[in-house]
């Protein structure tokens, strides 16, 4: 991990924290009522952690080892368009998902192809990479992206996700999250295992679970990434945003104390 980051800071009180149901309601709006399709939010999203795992490893990601972990929604999706663009910036990437692609997030689901018709490997946690096997991938990589539980988690994590949670939770390899570390919920619990990163990268609003003792703990510095909802959509909901993307599409939040 690097201490500073080519990214703008803001001070996390200025910008609402929201539960895991205030964000619930803010992704209904932004596909029922403004007509943001949730593609639009994932490639944003997966485009924004890219450039954050490039920062993390140094600024360059010629040559350098990425394994994408990937759950079965939309927190996945966001990680296997981050898989693509890692690619393309250099990186050697292997893609590991929580469950066969038939039970994979429509939008995830497409993901996967692109991925495939590009030749990066994504392999399927427990059914084709073994337990021994992905610790192996694990230890060799310069970082691993999770992207297995976004803030719609709630209780344990099961098959597959768990397989992928516990294995990610024993890693000495700098992880990056997406959204919250996984196992940490929208509102901090942990309901059992979950992820410590370096880094984490969440979207639209900061939730307030990266706040909670034991998201504070789990997520290291945290950023927050511009995935293109308005100010409008905030007001729905009685929340007052005031344009935090101003200097830039990734900021740095820091937490006073």
């Amino acid at each position: 991990m690097i201490d500073a980051t080519p990214f703008p800071v803001r001070a996390a009180s200025c910008i609402p924290a929201v539960s895991a149901r205030q964000m619930a309601e803010v992704d209904r709006l932004a596909v029922d009522q403004f007509g943001i399709r949730v593609a639009q939010m994932m490639e944003l999203a997966g485009s924004h952690l890219a450039e954050v795992v490039r920062v993390e490893l140094g600024g360059d990601l010629t040559g350098r080892r990425i394994v994408v972990t990937a759950g079965p929604g939309k927190n996945g999706g966001g990680g296997l368009v981050a898989a693509r663009h890692l690619a393309n910036r250099g990186a050697s990437v292997l893609t590991v998902l929580a469950a066969p692609v038939n039970r994979l997030d429509e939008t995830a689901r497409h993901q996967v192809a692109t991925l495939l018709e590009m030749s990066i490997p994504c392999r399927v946690a427990s059914y084709d990479v073994t337990g021994d096997e992905f610790e192996r991938e694990l230890a060799d990589a310069d970082a691993v992206v999770d992207a297995v539980l976004g803030y719609g988690a709630a209780g344990p994590p099961r098959a597959g996700v768990q397989w992928l949670v516990e294995r990610i939770a024993r890693t000495a390899v700098r992880v990056i999250s997406l959204d919250l570390p996984s196992g940490i919920d929208g509102d901090g619990e942990a309901a059992g295992v979950a992820v410590t990163a370096v880094a984490t990268l969440t979207l639209a609003l900061p939730k307030r679970g990266l706040f909670s003792d034991r998201g504070r703990r789990g997520a290291g510095h945290v950023l927050l990434a511009d995935v293109g909802l308005p100010a409008a959509l905030y007001r729905l909901i009685g929340l007052d945003v005031r344009t935090p993307f101003a200097l830039g599409p990734i900021v740095r939040l820091e937490v006073a104390g």
